[in-house]
This record gives C-alpha cells, structure tokens and sequence, in this order.
C-alpha cells in the first residue's frame, strides 16, 4: 500500500485516515471475484441500464397516471438541482482526491461491445492503476452516482411506499460498487447518501408545499382527485 499524497490542492478532509484506508483496501483488493467484478462494473455503467431507464420513465409517464408524471417530474428537477448546485459545488470546494489519485487501486473496466448491455456476457478487465492516471481531473467527493440514486430511492419510497423502498438495495449496491471499482473511497459515499437523503426529503418538502399552494389556484379540479403529491392513494 502506497502512501497517498498530499500534493493536489487545500483539501478540507483527508482521505489517508486509518478506517477509510483499511475499509478502502478490503472492499477494493481482497473482498473480489470475478462475479462481483461484473456485477460491480455493471451496477456503475449507467450505458449499460439506460434501455430499461427509458422503459420505466415511459411506464411512469404514460400508464402510471398523476403520480407518474408527478414522480418523473420531481425527481427530474432534483436530480438536476444536486448535480448542477450541490455535487459540483461540493466536488469544487473539498476538493478531495480519488483513490487512484493518491495511490496504486486496483482498477476494472467493462469490455466494448453494441449494445452496451452485451458487456455483461464479457469478462471485465480488472488491473491496477498506473502512475500517469494521478494526474487525472476529477475529484472524489462527493460521488455523483451515489446521490443520484439514494435521491431515485427515496422518491421512490415517497411516491410507491409498498414496494418503492425496495430501490435503496439498488442505491447501495451503487455506493458500494463506486469503492469497489477504486472510484471512492468509503466515507465519499457513506457522507454522500446521507446526504442526498437529506436533499430529496428537502425537495420533496418544497414540491409538497408548491402543490397544496398552486395546485388548488391553478388546477382545482386535477388537485381535488390528488390533495396530496407524495403519498400514494390507499
């Protein structure tokens, strides 16, 4: 195990702490195989998913009715809010380096192939990082694909409470799979789903607010069938 260095910036937290370190190298370099390789690489891959993203928004938009759309609509504007205010900003002003950044990690990459999903038939690449990838941009908090998909979990524990919190698995096999592939290092992501919990209930809060002040003015009758944006309907 490499030292990390301490060249690149003012960093406002430090990735070299001991737990970090330790948890960092066990999920990274002994806790493998060449299932999880797959698995993990896919679960980062958003080309490889984006057929049945598209599938489900289509779903959602058209036969799921006013919580669809309302469900496409708030998480659509969320998603856009934390990737262009809050995940640039905070990637700006911590500034922290990636693990591969500041030391050697163990790497592993999906093989080429049209379309995408026919990776998953493919054995992944996996190797360690070379010394010309620490001069990468790029910074490591927070993780973008973390709060993407714990911000996707909650609204869908918001909207479908029967089986809409399922979706955190997915979040966290996401989070997980980002210090698997050397992305990140453990407290990125665990600091990063708090987070963007955090964030969703926030919006969700204000999307509600907006409903029950507008949508009486402005729809009256759409918002007498749906006095309530969030909770679905018994």
């Amino acid at each position: 195990m490499e030292p990390p260095r301490r060249d690149r910036g003012n960093l406002l937290f430090k990735p070299e702490t001991a737990l970090d370190q330790t948890i960092f190298h066990l999920i990274n370099e002994q806790w493998t195989s060449p299932a999880l390789d797959l698995f993990m690489a896919a679960m980062s891959d958003m080309g490889v998913w984006w057929p049945l993203v598209v599938a489900l928004v289509l779903y959602l938009l058209f036969l799921r009715g006013f919580k669809g759309r309302a469900f496409i609509v708030c998480v659509g504007l969320t998603l856009l809010f934390s990737e262009t205010v809050v995940v640039q900003g905070l990637k700006k002003s911590v500034g922290r380096q990636r693990p591969k950044q500041a030391q050697k990690v163990r790497l592993v990459q999906l093989q080429p192939a049209k379309p995408k999903i026919l990776t998953l038939l493919q054995k992944p690449r996996a190797h360690y990082s070379e010394a010309w990838q620490r001069q990468e941009k790029g910074t490591s908090f927070p993780s973008a694909h973390t709060a993407n998909n714990f911000i996707v979990a909650t609204f869908c524990a918001l909207f479908f409470r029967r089986w809409g919190w399922l979706y955190f698995f997915v979040a966290a096999a996401v989070a997980y799979s980002r210090v698997y592939l050397g992305a990140h290092w453990p407290s990125d992501v665990m600091t990063t789903a708090f987070l963007a919990i955090g964030l969703a209930l926030l919006m969700a809060a204000l999307f509600e607010w907006i409903w029950r002040s507008a949508g009486q003015r402005w729809t009256p009758e759409l918002y007498r069938q749906h006095p309530r944006l969030l909770v679905e309907a018994p």
